[in-house]
């Protein structure tokens, strides 16, 4: 039977592009389940095995992180100009190839001899990643009706999050039995299972030849954006008024300023500006920012103070912190069908609520305090998380035309990666200047040692971020979704 239909709709139909089987559209959500999965599930594997990359290819600590950020950095960057293109010469073609090339970078990578090498493989990754990332949203968006949009997405979220909780100890298992370059080989054999059902199941839509990619703006936005990345990751590292970090930082703000310039009158621009025009769409990547901030200020705090501060294993510190993306993984798809129903305003206000107490709960753990404790904190979190994603991301893709909607996925995209970042570098900041002044507090007559107050005063800020988040989901409204 023929899945696919022999006369797709253009990506100007207000109808949703969906094979002609009536279940067929599921298939869709499984092919682009298996790339959210592996990406994922490759980015968490990979950070838990650079101390064994760095020993057996005699890096420095230094040198080998830059296999993640080099990965982090380029991603980031990109999402916006492969969204675009995909808009332009179809999703379809884009997210095949970022199979191919994911594949094939990580063949190369796992024969790299040495850290340059594995370095350059990772870049390349990177290309495939941000094909994959910025174009799979909108695939779904396209695939399935406005009535199940949130449960489509909340799915692919749950993906997500398995790959994220399944990671380290996968990777783990695999490097410890066959070593590290086979983290990379497992990515081929899916690649080539996710290549064949993506040219089978999903649909093709009609490309927008009649304009242009903006070249300049790509690159105005790749660099820039990439300098700020790196400014941020980097800050609390090389330090805040380090001139590495003050050049890129301003380096950065006069190229995005450019971007926006050369956006404001090219033709075609890369970026449509007036998205953020529209309340519900500019809201609702404000307000991921905000929930990734907060998220990603617990992925890195919380192994401090669980291993330094209170001296578990990093086996046992791993156990526990699965308590938040299980939860996560449970909740996404629930949310999301119930947005179907009735809208986005309400999960999204509930779920950064949620995780604004949770951080709350982050912030009073102290170096006593029982484990049931550590995991109600992280179940909160984990929960306020996976009710607010799905339905966000279902108003912001909503919220654009439908030949907007790889532009749309590149800004969401972007937006988790930015709150990403800026998460690691508040905490970062706030942790180092904590400890480095060895600041301490008081708990009743208990004198609280600098990492504790350090880790504390973080989730707090972090509390008070995802309270803002509550505002921004309320003012956002539950309009209808518009696709014209």
């Amino acid at each position: 039977m023929n899945l696919l239909p022999d006369n797709p709709r253009t990506a100007e139909s207000d109808q949703p592009l969906e094979p002609t089987a009536p279940d067929a559209r599921w298939w869709v959500l499984v092919t682009t389940g298996i790339g959210t999965f592996m990406t994922a599930l490759d980015t968490s594997v990979v950070n838990t095995t650079l101390p064994l990359i760095q020993k057996d290819l005699h890096s420095s600590v230094a040198g080998v992180e830059w296999v993640v950020t080099i990965y982090l950095l380029l991603l980031s960057g990109l999402l916006l100009s492969f969204g675009r293109l995909g808009d332009l010469r179809g999703h379809k073609p884009v997210y095949v190839l970022g199979f191919g090339t994911f594949m094939v970078s990580s063949i190369v990578a796992g024969l790299a001899p040495n850290v340059p090498v594995l370095v350059a493989c990772r870049a390349m990754q990177a290309l495939g990643g941000a094909m994959l990332a910025a174009n799979s949203p909108a695939i779904l968006t396209k695939s399935f009706p406005a009535s199940q949009r949130g449960r489509a997405l909340g799915l692919q979220a749950t993906m997500t999050y398995l790959g994220l909780t399944v990671g380290p100890s996968l990777g783990g298992w695999i490097a410890s039995q066959f070593g590290w370059r086979y983290v990379f080989y497992i990515n081929v054999p899916v690649c080539l299972a996710a290549v064949i059902m993506s040219l089978r199941f999903v649909p093709h839509d009609t490309p927008r030849r009649e304009e242009k990619f903006d070249i300049p703006g790509a690159l105005a936005f790749l660099v820039g954006l990439s300098a700020l990345l790196l400014g941020l990751n980097q800050g609390h590292n090389w330090g805040w008024g380090s001139p590495r970090v003050l050049v890129l930082l301003l380096g950065a703000g006069f190229l995005l300023a450019v971007f926006i310039y050369i956006e404001r009158r090219a033709p075609s621009p890369m970026l449509d500006l007036s998205l953020f025009q529209r309340p519900q769409f500019s809201l609702s990547v404000t307000t991921a920012v905000l929930n990734y901030i907060c998220v990603y200020s617990s992925i890195f705090l919380l192994p401090f103070y669980l291993i330094q501060g209170r001296g578990f294993s990093s086996a046992e510190a791993g156990l526990l912190l699965t308590a938040q993306p299980i939860i996560m993984a449970i909740v996404a798809p629930l949310s999301g069908t119930l947005s179907d129903r009735i809208g986005a305003q309400i999960p999204g206000a509930v779920g950064m609520g949620m995780l604004s107490i949770g951080m709350f709960l982050l912030s009073r753990l102290g170096p006593q305090s029982p484990q049931i404790s550590i995991i109600l904190a992280l179940v909160m979190v984990g929960l306020g998380t996976g009710i607010f994603i799905s339905p966000n991301n279902s108003a912001l893709m909503g919220a654009a035309p439908r030949h907007r909607q790889g532009i749309a996925a590149g800004t969401l995209a972007t937006a988790r990666n930015f709150g990403m970042v800026l998460g690691v570098g508040l905490a970062g900041a706030i942790f180092t200047t904590i400890v480095s002044q060895g600041i301490t507090g008081l708990a009743g007559e208990v004198q609280v040692p600098p990492l504790f107050v350090a880790i504390q005063i973080s989730f707090l800020a972090a509390s008070l971020i995802a309270a803002m988040g509550v505002v921004t989901s309320l003012i956002r409204g539950n309009h209808a979704t518009n696709h014209s």
